[in-house]
């Protein structure tokens, strides 16, 4: 019997093909739809490496030629064969770049596709609430707006190659040791203003599946919480897409799938014999299966059916020259210029010999080796992009950390030092037991990686390396390369030049080139607030039982409690100067338009990014002094200005009343900022009364 997805058939057809394959499919074939299957048999064949094949993650029913799901990660790029290595989310996330990130997810489904996945979990926007995370390389930043423009960017360039994408980790997952246990306590109101409602735009953007976090919400783990999964997702959502759980430990007891999940990757431990069992004593209705399936197979016969943009999805695609462009762009444009007292740009002129500092300088570094790794046909470093920009008569390595005193020694002899220093997958990243196999033995020896930091700061070795380097040579610029904020008070000062430049991919080396020598300014703005002391932070304990999530974090936080941070959100340095004018806001009647002036009053051309942010009347609940609600990227030639419109949406605005379970808009006046930054120095203010 042919039930194989057919190209251009409609959607009424695709619904009625779906329910002949349930009415034809045994209660044992239905909930083997359910569950992934040959993870830990990939697992051993393969020697321990995560996506070395597509993981068969859903569907699939041979009998019936039913086609099954096969999922590769992400979000640096697919992480299967040698794909194009982008920098990493938060990298991404500081280019504040919408088109260029739907244009990064075009490449993930391509290579997807080329590489035979149809699923791809690349999209990933758990907020960062705390710069000690270890997975916080693999989101996009603190502001929940941010989040979900950049991500459903991203599901909406991978979804355009017919890949199915999934939104995760749902929901509260920002504390990574303690993930598999962490009762995350929260109520109503903090949940769908601050930690949903990134999820909630992605989705509504149309992305198909939702993967589900490891720990607990309320005192139930978010594999299996029906408010979380049934409630909000469904019934406050309208969402119609499939809910699978995270690898291994995503779930504990078949009821998961009456609370609302379709699929337990990657084996069935759960969804298996215990689910067969508990649908034939009763105990869970035939119809939570019929509804999985139709969940399923509805979602993978839409993607399957539709039309492909390209003819074919061959293997030469993958990290093709047009891809590897894109990466460069992308690592050209997350660079953040955090400070800059006349040391950049380079000029070839007077800068005729560079010495390049410190042991990150000369590894390949695209980040954490969890379940986001790709692997690239090739890295290049900091000192070789240095090397291919300038020749390698005109770089030095003067040495690392081993003996600053002999780098040093070097880099005094150069016209410019360039020290690049920060973390790798030691200090951050996702982590991994040893044994991740829940009820399944893997018999692939095993250690930990990767987990949450235990110190923002620099290594001691580092801090050493950057203060004697900077006492022997001048024009000393530190480059630092991490996931999320890094206090850098200890020695800050001792440098006129700071850039931090995340993971940045596998053109990360020859785009900081560029950027040293002013072929192309600097333009990322920062994801995230630094603060200038871990005190100012919230809570957070890596091994915690328990934690509650308040409203307030990152920004909001600062600003609540009136304290000053090292960086703001959305700093960043150019090597032009912009200036803002003729800031205007009118009243619509979908919310507020906004308009606003900037021109590029330096000497070359640059990027800047507009940001737009609301305040509050909070007088009848308590809110942000402001919250972002609007951002665009601009290219400006010396002199150019430009006019940009903004359409600040009135749902927005809204805050959640609890008791009533409804959205309300506080009536009176609001005030719309806009600028460069979070800071109030960058912004222009206008008040409008609605």
């Amino acid at each position: 019997m042919d039930l194989l997805p057919r190209k251009g058939i409609t959607d009424d057809e695709i619904g009625g093909q779906v329910a002949r394959i349930i009415e034809l499919a045994t209660l044992e074939e239905k909930i083997a739809m359910m569950s992934g299957h040959g993870f830990f048999e990939q697992i051993r064949e393969s020697g321990g490496r995560l996506s070395a094949h597509p993981y068969r993650a859903g569907g699939g029913c041979e009998r019936l030629t039913v086609p099954a799901l096969y999922f590769t990660d992400g979000p640096r790029g697919v992480a299967r064969g040698n794909s194009t290595c982008f920098p990493c989310t938060m990298a991404r996330g500081a280019a504040f770049d919408v088109d260029l990130e739907r244009r990064i997810g075009e490449v993930m489904g391509i290579e997807a596709r080329a590489q035979g996945c149809n699923f791809s979990g690349a999209v990933c926007v758990n907020l960062l609430r705390h710069p000690a995370w270890g997975r916080a390389q693999e989101t996009y930043g603190e502001d929940p707006w941010h989040l979900g423009e950049m991500g459903a960017a991203l599901a909406t360039g991978i979804q355009a190659h017919n890949v199915v994408a999934t939104v995760k980790h749902f929901a509260l997952n920002s504390i990574e040791n303690a993930r598999f246990k962490i009762d995350v306590r929260i109520d109503p109101r903090t949940l769908r203003e601050v930690y949903l409602p990134h999820f909630k735009r992605i989705l509504d953007a149309g992305c198909a599946s939702v993967m589900s976090a490891y720990n607990k919400m309320n005192g139930e783990y978010c594999g299996q919480n029906r408010e979380l999964l049934t409630d909000i997702l469904r019934g406050e959502w309208g969402f119609d897409g499939f809910v699978h759980s995270d690898w291994v430990l995503g779930v504990y007891r078949a009821y998961a799938a009456a609370a609302g999940l379709d699929v337990e990757n990657p084996e069935p431990i759960h969804f298996g014999a215990e689910l067969l069992a508990a649908v034939k004593s009763g105990a869970i209705e035939p119809q939570v299966i019929d509804t999985a399936c139709r969940r399923i197979l509805t979602t993978l016969y839409r993607f399957a059916s539709a039309e492909d943009p390209l003819d074919n999805y061959s293997i030469d695609l993958v990290a093709s020259p047009a891809h590897r462009a894109i990466a460069h762009e992308a690592a050209l444009k997350s660079a953040v210029m955090l400070k800059n007292h006349g040391a950049l740009p380079f000029d070839k002129i007077e800068v005729r010999l560079v010495a390049v500092a410190g042991r990150l300088a000369i590894i390949a570094n695209t980040g954490d080796n969890g379940s986001s790794r790709v692997w690239p046909p090739y890295v290049v470093t900091a000192l070789d992009g240095l090397k291919d920009y300038l020749g390698d008569a005109k770089v030095v390595f003067a040495g690392d950390e081993g003996d600053s005193d002999a780098a040093a020694e070097t880099a005094k002899a150069a016209d410019a030092a360039v020290v690049v220093v920060g973390y790798t997958a030691r200090d951050e990243g996702e982590f991994i037991p040893g044994d991740m196999s829940g009820d399944v033995r893997v018999e692939v020896p095993q250690k930990s990686i990767g987990g949450d930091r235990d110190n923002l700061g620099l290594s001691p070795d580092q801090i050493a390396l950057i203060k004697t380097i900077a006492a022997a040579n001048p024009r000393t610029v530190v480059i630092v390369i991490a996931g999320s904020p890094v206090l850098m008070n200890e020695w800050i000062d001792d440098v006129p030049a700071v850039m931090q430049t995340f993971y940045a991919g596998m053109e990360g080396g020859r785009a900081l080139a560029k950027l040293l020598f002013g072929e192309v300014s600097p333009s990322g703005k920062l994801p995230f607030t630094v603060p200038a002391s871990a005190s100012d932070l919230p809570f957070f304990d890596r091994d915690a039982e328990s934690i509650e999530y308040g409203p307030y974090h990152g920004y909001t936080l600062l600003e609540k409690s009136g304290i000053r941070p090292a960086f703001a959100f959305g700093y960043g340095q150019s090597y032009a100067r912009f200036g803002y004018r003729a800031l205007k806001a009118r009243r619509s009647r979908a919310g507020i338009v906004v308009s606003v002036s900037v021109i590029n009053l330096g000497e070359v051309a640059a990027d800047e990014i507009v940001q737009i942010y609301v305040g509050f009347p909070g007088r009848m609940v308590d809110r942000p002094k402001k919250l972002l609600r609007g951002f665009k990227r601009v290219s400006l030639i010396p002199g150019e200005t430009a006019t940009l419109r903004f359409e600040v949406p009135l749902d927005s605005l809204r805050w959640y009343d609890a008791s009533a379970k409804s959205w309300r808009l506080e009536p009176g006046t609001h005030t719309i900022y806009a600028g460069s930054s979070s800071r109030d120095d960058d912004l222009l203010r206008r008040e409008i009364t609605l």
